[in-house]
């Protein structure tokens, strides 16, 4: 999947209402990134590249497997698949989103 396709992915399981209660990006590198606003209301995800509370980086094609339930994120993060900064607690919410 590109990146429209993994945004349209995520907004379909994102739903109205997340839970998050936070904003959480996917920073992709190059190929951009993912942004959920979990503090509005309906939640939101666009392709913006603004602050969040919590940041994961991760390459498209993790995220493609993520998405596909073939990485699992905790796996992914203890594996060096992907990197967490900001609020760890939020990034552990991951399974709700992805």
């Amino acid at each position: 999947m590109n990146l429209d396709a993994c945004t349209q992915a995520i907004r379909a399981k994102v739903g109205a209402d997340s839970g998050l209660d936070a904003t959480l990006k996917f920073d992709c590198g190059d190929d951009g990134c993912i942004f959920i606003d979990g503090k509005a209301t309906p939640n939101t995800v666009t392709n913006a590249a603004s602050e969040a509370d919590c940041t994961v980086a991760i390459t498209l094609d993790n995220l493609n497997a993520m998405l596909a339930g073939e990485l699992d994120p905790v796996t992914g993060f203890m594996g060096s698949k992907l990197k967490v900064a900001g609020d760890m607690s939020i990034a552990m919410k991951l399974q709700r989103v992805v």
